[in-house]
Formats: structure tokens, sequence, C-alpha cells
């Protein structure tokens, strides 16, 4: 079934069957703040320490303006902010910071979509849940009477009650990359400028290495981010193996063909990230903004009137 509530102040969709129970937030970019279990009762998303507050009276102007975690949908833009003919396209995007509309089109199915403001895209997001698959599909079209160019991602964190030491990530990929300057120095245990084979990436450390499939705890106070490629297809699993679930993402690794693997294992020091715990499993079309995904010959763009559009479906599973 579907339906709806206020989840402290902001218009919250349920979506809900024996297997899976999540909510959209439409007003607030179409955030997915919680997913649950139901036979365990397990929240899967992260939750940042001061959660989702209560909308502001003016618009957000940032991506981590009242960040709760869970996940978010990355478009036209994602990384950092960038120029672009003429107008500022914001960190992670336009569409996380617009409200969007909704409408229920089944008793388990949902269509929402938003009109960009500063590129002429249109984003669309259908939802199905079908048994302890929810399936998605995004359509993004052209609206404008020039070519655009244009980056996507979705900006998946897992954490809640599922995420622990000893939870194994597993994913059919060849390559690490790492940054070229380190986010947060003081807590990064990866080393900078790196790409090598996955799973094993170097440390700051000589001759230290860490397999990437490996979660740590909270205790490892570390925080990095990590580009994998080389993707063979677009799937990852994530298995807790004390509380026997496991979360599994399928997409298109044509069109994703990077996951931006976000590790803040409890040494994030940028509020509201403070302390969080949590493992990113982002697909992007690039590991850049869309500024520099031009200049790599990674963008993707769209004719005047021409649509694109792409599945993703997320599992939960009992083992």
């Amino acid at each position: 079934m579907i339906t709806t509530s206020l989840l402290n102040g902001h218009k919250a969709v349920w979506l809900e069957n024996d297997l899976l129970r999540l909510v959209v937030l439409p007003e607030k970019g179409a955030d997915i703040p919680l997913i649950y279990h139901q036979p365990s009762g397990v929240q899967f998303l992260m939750q940042t320490p001061s959660g989702l507050q209560p909308p502001s009276s003016s618009p957000p102007a940032d991506f981590l303006e009242n960040y709760e975690g869970g996940w978010q949908e990355l478009f036209p833009n994602a990384n950092e902010a960038c120029q672009l003919k003429e107008k500022n396209l914001p960190f992670h995007g336009e569409v996380a910071l617009l409200p969007w509309n909704y409408q229920v089109t089944g008793d388990l199915e949902l269509r929402l979509w938003v009109t960009c403001r500063q590129t002429p895209f249109r984003l669309e997001r259908r939802m199905q849940l079908v048994g302890n698959v929810l399936m998605l599909e995004g359509i993004v079209t052209n609206l404008g009477a020039e070519e655009w160019p244009f980056v996507w991602g979705h900006h998946i964190v897992l954490g809640g009650d599922f995420l622990e030491d000893s939870c194994k990530l597993q994913m059919p990929a060849k390559t690490i990359v790492t940054p070229d300057v380190l986010a947060e120095p003081a807590t990064a245990r990866l080393a900078e400028k790196q790409a090598v084979s996955w799973p094993h990436a170097m440390g700051r450390m000589c001759g230290e290495t860490f397999d990437l499939r490996e979660i740590p705890g909270p205790e490892a106070r570390s925080h990095d981010d990590a580009f994998i490629t080389g993707l063979v297809m677009g799937h990852l699993d994530v298995t807790n193996p004390r509380l026997k679930l496991r979360f599994h993402l399928d997409w298109d690794a044509v069109l994703f063909p990077w996951v931006v693997l976000w590790q803040p294992f409890g040494g994030a020091d940028l509020p509201p990230l403070t302390g969080i715990y949590g493992l990113g499993i982002e697909p992007w079309v690039s590991r850049y903004n869309l500024a520099e995904a031009i200049g790599a010959k990674q963008a993707r763009s769209l004719a005047p009137g021409q649509s694109l559009t792409t599945n993703w479906s997320l599992k939960i599973e009992q083992i």
C-alpha cells in the first residue's frame, strides 16, 4: 500500500508491503531517508547525528543543508559545484535541492518528476515495490532548444541497523582510483593518487594495504573516497553475516561506469557529517563534476527533445 504522512514537517510518501517499507520525501529532492526490511525490522540507510530537521522557510542552497543521510539523486551535476554556459550548478546538482511533483499510479507504484531551473532538463523517477525488490526507472528529457550535457548519480549510503564491522562488499570491478587531494587527510587511511587493481588499495603507510571488500566498524575513525570502475556489470551487494541479510543493487554499467565508494567510518569531521558511520555505494556517470567530465569526455548529453531511460533495482534478502 501507499500512504502519506508528515516526517518531521516534511511531506512523506510511504511504500509498504510485507517485506519492505520505505519513505520518499517529494518536496525534499525526492530523498529516500529510510528503508526497512519488514521481517527483521532492520533499517538499512545511514542517518546523520542531527537527523532530518524541519523544512526551512527558504529553499536549500547546498546539498549538506539539512542532509539527513539516506539516498539522494544527483543531477545534472555531481561532485563539486561548477559553472557551465553561465549557469551555476551546485554541489551534487540541482534536483536534490528542488521540490518534486508526484503521482500515485498503482497500489505500490509511484511517479515523481522535477524540472530543473538552471538547465533545460526534466528528470522523472518511477518506483514500484514488488516483493523484496524496489524497481526504479529514471527518465531524463532535454526540454530546451540546444544540446546540453549532464552527469548523473545516485547517492546511496548504507548504515542504520544494517552496517557494522564484518559486513562484506562485493562487486565485479577491476580498478580503484583515489583522489589527487584528500578531503580529510587527518583521518584518511587510503593513499592519494593511486590507480590499482580491485579490491586492494594502498594505505598511507609504506607497505600498507586495505581490502575494500571488508567493512570496518566506526572505531576505524577513518574517512575516505575511492572511485571504482572497470565494471563487468552493474551489480554490487553488501552482506551482514551476523544478521543474515544482504543488500543488492543492479544498474546499467554502460551509463553508470563508476561507483563512488564513500567510506565515512567514524572519521568525518565536517558538520553535519561529524562522526557518521556509513558506506556510500554510488553509481555515477563520471567521477568528475560536469565541467571536468566534459573535459574528460565522460559526460553524457541530449539533443533538444531527446530522452534517455534507465532502470535500477534494489533487493533485500535473508540468507
